[in-house]
């Protein structure tokens, strides 16, 4: 039987602290207040002093209010009957339906052993040309999308939702406005990917703390599921909002703040959520891509710049564009070569050519005279930004590669464009020989 408190020391915000015995770090208790029970969280223990962070605030709690401590952290169901379904961050049903409450597990465990690891080896294929051809996304591979807002990361993330070949979907919500969480809900649903879908959402109006329960909900259930042989790709945006919520919340702690008012464990509360990327010996992967809007579009602001410490790479999304320069997939080179022959050449080749008409643009721009190349670049650089940078495009990869050589015809002579001859005698389309 667990201890009641009748007596709380400090109300600080929708922090409350007591005096307590035998408590555990990310406890759960419950509040008794003038407006009900409330859910509570342990996130700080100092001696005896408890602090709990209220996930419905701190109004109606005064300091009589009883604090009844659960004995256990927060749990979620495991069950593949919550695909199709829309949860909270507390793991509440948001879709009116019942509850799951079978095959119920602890979240915030720690990552996978490495020497339960394998290396990756797997593509995953979304259809959009920018991430098959350029920065190929691999199974158990961890990436964010740097972005600002305004930018479609949210549209580019229901896009791969319903595209990426994987058996799971979980899709992580933080702040999300709820015109945001209805369109991620309604596309998939239209599109039949809400079937292979489970959904934690947490909207701009829900408590702070739930916040930062939706990654750890989310790679929870990923890491069961993978468990069970099926290969899961968890989308989570915005990581930016999940660091603003542990800022807030270690203000009203009173810690003493680091780089622009960021607790000092930044990195580690990062890292703890990405390094749950893992791909399992004779069982499945999670994957994770998450969003990162840099305000000011400032890479080098501590959300972005520790994140990048910790990813194998980058998708940059600037202009309704997944950006070729700056974006970086580190493990693309482990599954380029078991695509086709050709991948990495056109890939090269698109990319050096691409730049080269950038480099034209500038001269353009300064009043210089255009040579006959530069005419050649500036037809391929509006051609390779419409048919291949455009998000609108949807393609197979190999009919992406077949439309880089295309590009590559329709712009440039063959002994222009820098590619082996015997790659040019397979692939170069026959009606331009």
């Amino acid at each position: 039987m667990r201890k009641v408190y009748h007596r709380i020391i400090q109300i600080a915000g929708n922090v409350i602290s007591v005096e307590a015995d035998d408590v555990a770090y990310g406890e759960l208790a419950e509040v008794s207040g003038t407006r009900g029970t409330s859910l509570a969280q342990v996130i700080r223990l100092q001696d005896k002093k408890v602090s709990l962070q209220v996930f419905a605030g701190s109004r109606g709690i005064s300091t009589d209010s009883e604090v009844r401590f659960l004995g256990k952290p927060m749990q979620v169901s495991s069950s593949e009957d919550l695909l199709g379904r829309v949860f909270n961050g507390s793991g509440v049903p948001r879709d009116s339906k019942p509850p799951v409450k079978d095959k119920i597990i602890e979240i915030g465990g720690p990552s996978v052993n490495p020497a339960k690891r394998i290396i990756p080896s797997r593509m995953i294929r979304t259809g959009i040309p920018m991430i098959d051809v350029f920065n190929t996304l691999v199974s158990s591979q961890k990436l964010p999308i740097f972005s600002v807002a305004g930018e479609p990361y949210n549209q580019l993330l229901a896009r791969i939702a319903m595209q990426a070949e994987v058996d799971v979907i979980i899709l992580g919500g933080m702040g999300l406005k709820y015109d945001d969480f209805l369109f991620f809900r309604d596309t998939l649903d239209e599109h039949g990917a809400l079937s292979r879908t489970v959904m934690f959402i947490h909207t701009a109006s829900d408590p702070v703390v739930e916040c930062l329960l939706v990654p750890d909900m989310a790679l929870a259930v990923a890491e069961t599921y993978a468990l069970n042989k099926k290969n899961v790709l968890v989308l989570l945006t915005d990581m930016s909002n999940f660091a603003d919520s542990l800022k807030e919340i270690a203000i009203t702690m009173e810690q003493i703040p680091s780089n622009r008012g960021y607790p000092g464990d930044l990195y580690s509360q990062l890292a703890a959520r990405y390094e749950k990327a893992v791909d399992f010996e004779n069982a499945g992967s999670i994957t994770v891509l998450a969003v990162t809007t840099m305000p000011g579009d400032d890479v080098t602001h501590p959300i972005p710049d520790n994140t990048g410490y910790i990813t194998e790479g980058q998708f940059y999304l600037r202009n309704g564009r997944i950006e070729p320069f700056g974006s970086l997939s580190r493990l693309k080179q482990l599954v380029n070569d078991r695509t086709r022959a050709d991948h990495r050449a056109i890939m090269d080749t698109l990319i050096r050519l691409y730049a080269e008409y950038k480099e034209t643009l500038e001269k353009q721009s300064m009043g210089f005279r255009m040579s006959s190349w530069d005419s050649k670049l500036l037809k391929y650089g509006k051609l390779f930004e419409e048919k291949m940078m455009d998000l609108s495009v949807n393609i197979p990869l190999e009919d992406a590669l077949d439309l880089g050589w295309k590009l590559l015809s329709d712009c440039f002579d063959k002994n222009e464009t820098g590619v082996k001859s015997d790659l040019l005698k397979e692939f170069w389309p026959k009606d331009k020989n």
